[in-house]
């Protein structure tokens, strides 16, 4: 596979040809992954109706969700199998899926997961999930370069825990990763130098780490092939809230969007997730339906 580096170093000439030969390679990556959408992006629809709401997301095109949402065993108050039943008869599936792994699902003396944790992870399976993703850290486990390793050791004994069900474990970022730094290194760059890429994933979010100043680009460059999965997320500048950018309708941002997922598409990320937060006045469920359509257009 010819990478986007080769095509710069071509001719005139050869770059016109390769070029085609690049869109007829990204479409062969992006049908061969998913597009899907986190459930978080209608977060208050999904509290209200649950079921009403997947069935607009299904008559929209989506066929792939990302669940937010897992209480007392229950995802969105269903309980796995059924979730997964009611899910699979819209032609729907949960590839994945967020649930936080904190210090208390970890027992130090029995160097053992909790039962919780197991349950958890027990559930995701039961669900159809193909991933289990953590979508934070508390502070007190990057309070020193030894309590993130401790932790990072963690997390790939998760990742094999999850591999026991047939799943994957992984991380999803937001923006602190890059701006804290531990012992003198950006926190990002050691979680992944920690984690073992065999049992541990990273989705990254490529807009959330713009209010740490970052761009996702520069970070796909810097990381190539570690991201299995990606939150495709475009941003704006935030008219009101406290942080300084939020997200947006794909495509109205900053956040060089198709560059990003084109890249992550050619060195084999499998899963494209969309998920919009803030919405500018718009319904949330008419933004994802936008949302959708960009995509689409983009060949994905």
């Amino acid at each position: 596979m010819i990478t986007r580096r080769t095509f710069l170093k071509q001719s005139v000439m050869t770059a016109s040809v390769v070029t085609l030969s690049s869109a007829k390679s990204f479409s062969f990556f992006a049908s061969k992954g998913t597009l899907g959408i986190q459930l978080y992006s209608v977060r208050d629809d999904m509290k209200k109706d649950p079921q009403g709401t997947l069935k607009q997301l299904a008559a929209m095109g989506y066929q792939h969700v990302e669940h937010a949402n897992y209480v007392n065993r229950k995802f969105y108050g269903y309980a796995p199998a059924e979730f997964k039943k009611m899910l699979a008869d819209m032609g729907m599936n949960m590839p994945s899926g967020h649930t936080v792994l904190g210090k208390q699902h970890w027992d130090e003396v029995k160097k053992d997961f909790t039962d919780s944790w197991k349950y958890t992870v027990e559930d995701a399976a039961t669900a159809g999930q193909q991933y289990v993703v953590s979508p934070w850290l508390d502070a007190s486990i990057y309070e020193t370069e030894d309590s993130l390793k401790k932790f990072m050791d963690v997390f790939n004994k998760c990742g094999e825990l999850c591999h026991q069900s047939g799943m994957k474990y992984g991380y999803h970022n937001h923006d602190f990763e890059f701006s804290k730094k531990v012992n003198g290194k950006v926190l990002y760059d050691l979680i992944l130098k920690l984690t073992d890429p065999r049992v541990v994933v990273q989705q990254l979010d490529t807009g959330n780490l713009f209010n740490a100043g970052v761009k996702a680009i520069d970070i796909v460059k810097k990381f190539p092939g570690r991201f299995e999965l990606l939150h495709v997320k475009d941003e704006i500048a935030s008219a009101g809230n406290p942080e300084k950018y939020e997200s947006t309708v794909l495509g109205k941002g900053i956040a060089q969007v198709k560059d990003v997922i084109d890249l992550c598409a050619s060195e084999g990320t499998k899963h494209f997730i969309i998920e919009q937060e803030a919405y500018q006045g718009q319904a949330p469920i008419d933004s994802v339906k936008e949302d959708y359509q960009v995509m689409k257009n983009w060949g994905y």
